[in-house]
């Protein structure tokens, strides 16, 4: 069997992923994100500037537990 085989699978894991998250994102289930205390918020008249730092750590930590586990049990 080629290594190819396996791709198909993680695609289908990928993109069932990529539902989920579009589907909370658009019932609003994650508006929390974004506005964690240390992100980087600056609103003027003319000007909006976000920096996420902590929500990008979060994001980070969540993804590379993920990549840890699926290496781990794959």
């Amino acid at each position: 069997m080629s290594s190819g085989a396996s791709v198909g699978p993680a695609i289908v894991v990928a993109v069932v992923a990529l539902v989920v998250v579009g589907l909370l994102v658009w019932s609003g289930a994650l508006a929390w994100f974004g506005r964690l205390p240390g992100d980087i918020r600056i609103e003027r008249d003319t000007v909006r500037v976000y920096i996420p730092i902590v929500s990008m750590l979060v994001v980070s930590a969540v993804l590379s537990l993920v990549l840890y586990l699926i290496r781990r049990w794959w």
